[in-house]
């Protein structure tokens, strides 16, 4: 059995009115089906409700210090995190999209640049202060008319990285990453584009969430290109559908990657949404091989196994068995830590991104395999790279997500997902294990942090809850 949703105990539950909002548990939390048009609240111009972000330097200073004693420091009344009224945002031109906000997960890259704990190597590509969210589920409110196809009232979920043309940039101004469909890597991430509703044009950013003049889905309304736009289908819950972003990521890599044809065993190393989201998207996509997802806690295993697992191992000694059950042979060097030879996982897949996890990936891959990361690894110390060269490894990359080719034709990653959910959500929705209202930002904060107690996996904001 998957695991039961909505955990949390009464004493996380923050105060506050609960009139207009969707049906609670005993806890508190939301149970969220699909929210009828005619019961969402409009906003007539009024100011909009959004949790704001900043980067500074006495918010990074108070973070990495203080933030390690309390989370006041973190998300707190002291951190740079708040609760602002925001203008509603104007819409750059014709092609673009109003929506207003159903539900947003929070990714695991939110944790880190809130906690000051992600590298600074992306700094550039961000810009502040931010309105977060980008794992978006809303409806459309207003489109521009050069938006054909969707139309006010259909529910979306928005791509939330900016293409070329989404900054202002004519055909052929594009940079090489977006012209070969493959925006995620946008080369002029940095600049300033010529789209805007002021003379200044819009600000630098890769992705809406991140970015100073696109407000995302952590608010009541964001606006959206119409190239980063699906229509939603109606087969999909909300719950399902809140996870494209994640699960897009999943299937990005496992295409990328052609994991799909792998012959040898695939390890899978863990046990958050990017995680589950590639377990799923190898078996979606066809891969019939044995998957082995390692996992730490009863109720993940539960969630890996009706994913498609064909076995789960926690950390340490079960994962140690899993890699001898391959064939492999351990041996002890003088000083260090144990070695492997023969057997080994075909294709690794890292979706945390630590220096334990992409060391345990290199030594666990099989001699020309592939290492896979997917989680947001970043400065990692005395990292030892001796099996890279040792068994001839290739190790690669993959962020967000693209035009792949599939099925002997080219698709968003957005509508390879959009696809497959449709055709059996299954267990996915079970991956949503708490959702807030957008007051409660802080306990969502508290729930996604503390994911050891709170039991949490996905934990998704709703804004248009009241």
């Amino acid at each position: 059995m998957a695991p039961q949703i909505d955990r949390r105990e009464p004493a996380e539950v923050g105060a506050g009115s609960d009139e207009g909002c969707p049906p609670t548990g005993d806890d508190g939390s939301l149970h969220f089906g699909t929210l009828p048009h005619s019961t969402r609240p409009r906003r007539n111009g009024r100011p909009l409700k959004a949790v704001e972000f900043n980067v500074t330097i006495p918010g990074y200073v108070l973070a990495r210090s203080l933030g390690r004693i309390s989370d006041a420091f973190i998300y707190g009344r002291a951190s740079q995190l708040r609760l602002a009224e925001r203008t509603p945002p104007s819409m750059p031109g014709a092609d673009w999209v109003r929506i207003e906000v159903d539900l947003c997960g929070i990714c695991g890259s939110d944790l880190g640049n809130i906690s000051y704990r992600s590298s600074p190597a992306m700094e550039p590509f961000g810009s502040f202060p931010a309105v977060l969210g980008h794992e978006i589920l809303g409806r459309v409110v207003e489109a521009g008319p050069g938006v054909t196809h969707v139309e006010v009232g259909d529910r979306v979920v928005v791509d939330p990285m900016l293409h070329c043309e989404a900054r202002g940039w004519g055909a052929g101004a594009w940079c090489r990453s977006c012209a070969a469909g493959r925006h995620a890597t946008c080369e002029k991430a940095a600049e300033q584009g010529p789209a805007g509703s002021d003379r200044e044009g819009l600000a630098p950013g890769s992705t809406i969430g991140y970015h100073r003049d696109l407000p995302g889905g952590w608010g009541e309304q964001m606006i959206a290109h119409r190239r980063q736009v699906f229509p939603v289908p109606d087969a999909i819950p909300d719950r399902v559908a809140v996870l494209a972003e994640p699960l897009s990521i999943g299937v990005h890599g496992v295409l990328g990657s052609r994991a799909f044809q792998a012959r040898g065993p695939v390890l899978v190393i863990g046990s958050g949404a990017i995680a589950f989201a590639t377990v799923w998207a190898l078996r979606t996509l066809g891969y019939g091989g044995r998957v082995v997802a390692q996992v730490k806690r009863p109720h993940e295993v539960a969630l890996a196994e009706s994913l498609g697992a064909n076995e789960t191992v926690a950390p340490g000694d079960e994962a140690r068995q899993a890699l001898i059950d391959t064939g492999a042979s351990a041996y002890m060097p003088v000083v260090g830590d144990e070695v492997y030879a023969g057997g080994g996982f075909e294709v690794v897949f890292d979706c945390v991104g630590s220096r334990a996890s992409v060391s345990q990936a290199l030594r666990y891959a099989s001699p020309r395999g592939r290492v896979v990361v997917l989680g947001c690894a970043g400065q990692l110390r005395k990292l030892d790279l001796t099996f890279l060269w040792a068994r001839e490894l290739r190790i690669e990359g993959f962020v967000g997500y693209g035009t792949e080719r599939w099925n002997g034709r080219a698709q968003h990653t957005f509508e390879i997902v959009l696809e497959r959910m449709a055709a059996g959500p299954g267990a996915l929705a079970d991956l949503v294990t708490h959702i807030f209202p957008l007051k409660q930002y802080r306990d969502a904060l508290r729930a996604a942090y503390d994911h050891r107690r709170s039991e949490a996996i996905k934990v998704a904001l709703a804004p248009g809850s009241g």
